[in-house]
């Protein structure tokens, strides 16, 4: 495995805490607040449910309609799912995001699942 940086290293391992104290079958936005929480008692503050302003054509079209799960700005975008498997679209959503927010490097953790490395990815745009 490539070499992580430390913040995406101390995510994934509040995640992994996460996973392994609430299980698999829960909603999103369970695992997303436990995560938050988890990540607080670790000293470690993000943004959570950040919004990310659509701008079209220069201008901004919308400003609460993108909402990423976590965000450590100029950092790591977090996008979390609960959902049986992660799909391209997933993917992509969260390349989308990394774009648009200007970040480089993401997230994409699924908690719906036995192991959780087992459907973590990280991506590097």
């Amino acid at each position: 495995m490539d070499q992580q940086d430390p913040l995406t290293q101390a995510v994934i391992g509040a995640a992994i805490e996460v996973h392994r104290v609430m299980g698999p079958g829960l909603l999103e936005s369970v695992y997303q607040r436990c995560l938050v929480h988890e990540l607080r008692l670790r000293n470690m503050e993000c943004l959570p449910l950040a919004r990310l302003p659509i701008v079209y054509k220069g201008q901004i079209i919308a400003e609460d309609d993108l909402v990423m799960d976590l965000f450590f700005p100029d950092r790591l975008l977090v996008e979390l799912k609960a959902v049986e498997k992660l799909l391209p679209i997933h993917e992509a959503q969260l390349l989308t995001y990394l774009r648009l927010s200007k970040t480089h490097t993401g997230l994409l953790i699924n908690f719906n699942v036995r192991l959780l490395k087992d459907d973590l990815k990280r991506m590097v745009l």
